[in-house]
């Protein structure tokens, strides 16, 4: 019977500790019966470790939870150039269901639905697993970023009393007997809260009713939000944006190297200073004249950014007032367009930003003119009543950040439980 209080050690740390006697712990990834000896590879979460046993020696399925003690052995062969040898083997857990598919395999076949379904167990395979850990380095960063740039974090509430912060459909619920609605985005608390710390970001999830079944959009997604006040413009937005866009890029290259490596994702190069191209020229340059940018246009003009600036990034701003929200600020001497922007990133809109009004008089022309009534933002009007600086902010899609990381074809392989217009569980 193996001690209860020995230490554990990781897979990835047995190269260290050749010729010590140590314990892992892990799931059983494959087991390979050979005529005279048994293989076991253990799966933690540092990766993957060969166990040596005797014929016939924990004779268990894939996937069982094990304790093995043994001793650390060099082999060349084996990962990391170590083994476990001379083991003793002890089930933790054992298996009621098998898995929809072998997690020991290379390579994943299985169709989006069947791992989707059964994400608790298929998210196991380190392939499924790496987009995730990818996932969290990035927001590593961006916080590591933010909080070098003097930004508080904050959180703001998911249920709010408005559906009013865009026109995108909301979702109703029922909050003690009073209507109430999941959050679009917390746009209107961290503008308040630029009020109070001047600079604040938030990580959290934003709910989206529109129906949308694409492979780009979600019900429900991560938003990395940010707020910044006493700003000149736009451009001063753009610039954290792009601070904000190198930081997460770093930060996946030194926390989450393993999973880039495995899934031979190409991380970016972050221009010094990001390239941008108007609205206007941009239309011009399609040959269209849209109050938006469809798919096919941001595939066309990274195309172009990456032929004519050698940038895998792009800004497009200016966009026209009437696509944008009411507190949007207008473009000095072009009224009809906005200091706001989008960052393209490999074909994709990644990023909405822009400069916000932020006197309590233009707040409540710009709602006289769309024709609005102020009663129902009473509350969020209520901050600029009492004196805002000048500031902006963006929210960048973590999900579509991490699927161009990737190359997914889809935003649902790197969310670990979407929500969609037919997906609410598991």
């Amino acid at each position: 019977m193996i001690h209860p209080t020995t230490a554990r050690v990781l897979a990835a740390e047995l190269p260290g500790r050749i010729g010590e006697s140590i314990e892992l712990r892990g799931w059983l990834h494959r087991r390979r019966a050979l005529k005279s000896v048994t293989f076991l590879v253990l799966r933690d979460r540092s990766g993957l470790a060969q166990v040596v046993a005797a014929e016939g020696e924990a004779d268990v399925p894939e996937e069982t939870v094990l304790r093995v003690r043994g001793t650390v052995t060099a082999n060349p062969q084996a990962p990391n150039g170590v083994e476990l040898t001379s083991p003793v083997v002890e089930v933790l857990s054992g298996l009621a269901e098998a898995p929809p598919f072998g997690l020991y395999r290379p390579t994943v076949q299985a169709a989006l639905p069947v791992i989707l379904d059964g994400a608790p167990v298929t998210l196991r395979h380190p392939r499924l697993a790496a987009p995730h850990r990818i996932s969290a380095a990035s927001v590593a960063g961006f916080r590591a970023t933010l909080d070098g740039l003097g930004f508080t974090e904050i959180q703001t509430p998911k249920v709010v009393s408005s559906a009013t912060e865009s026109g995108a459909d909301v979702f109703a619920l029922d909050w003690f007997g009073r209507p109430a609605y999941l959050a679009q985005s917390p746009q209107f608390f961290k503008q308040a809260m630029v009020g109070v710390f001047e600079r604040v970001y938030e990580t959290g999830p934003v709910f989206r009713a529109e129906p949308h079944d694409t492979a780009r959009h979600l019900a429900q997604y991560t938003s990395l939000d940010a707020e910044l006040g006493f700003i000149a413009d736009h451009r001063d937005v753009m610039a954290v944006v792009r601070e904000a866009v190198a930081g997460m890029a770093e930060s996946v290259a030194a926390r989450a190297a393993g999973a880039v490596e495995l899934l031979a994702a190409e991380l970016p190069v972050v221009p010094a200073e990001i390239p941008q191209i108007h609205f206007a020229e941009a239309m011009r340059l399609l040959g269209a004249d849209e109050p938006d940018l469809a798919p096919a246009h941001e595939r066309w003009l990274s195309e172009w950014a990456l032929r004519e600036h050698g940038s895998e990034f792009l800004f497009v701003v200016g966009y026209p007032m009437r696509k944008r929200p009411f507190y949007t600020h207008p473009e000095p001497g072009r009224p009809e367009y906005s200091n706001s922007f989008d960052l393209l990133f490999r074909g994709l809109e990644l990023v909405t930003g822009g400069q916000r009004l932020h006197r309590h008089e233009d707040y409540l022309a710009a709602l006289a003119a769309r024709g609005e009534s102020p009663e129902p933002y009473a509350a969020y009007l209520r901050s600029f009543a009492h004196g805002m600086p000048p500031h902006g902010g963006f929210a960048l899609g973590l999900e579509r950040w991490t699927a161009r990381l990737t190359g997914a074809d889809n935003v649902r392989r790197t969310t670990l439980f979407p929500r969609d217009l037919h997906r609410l569980t598991p």
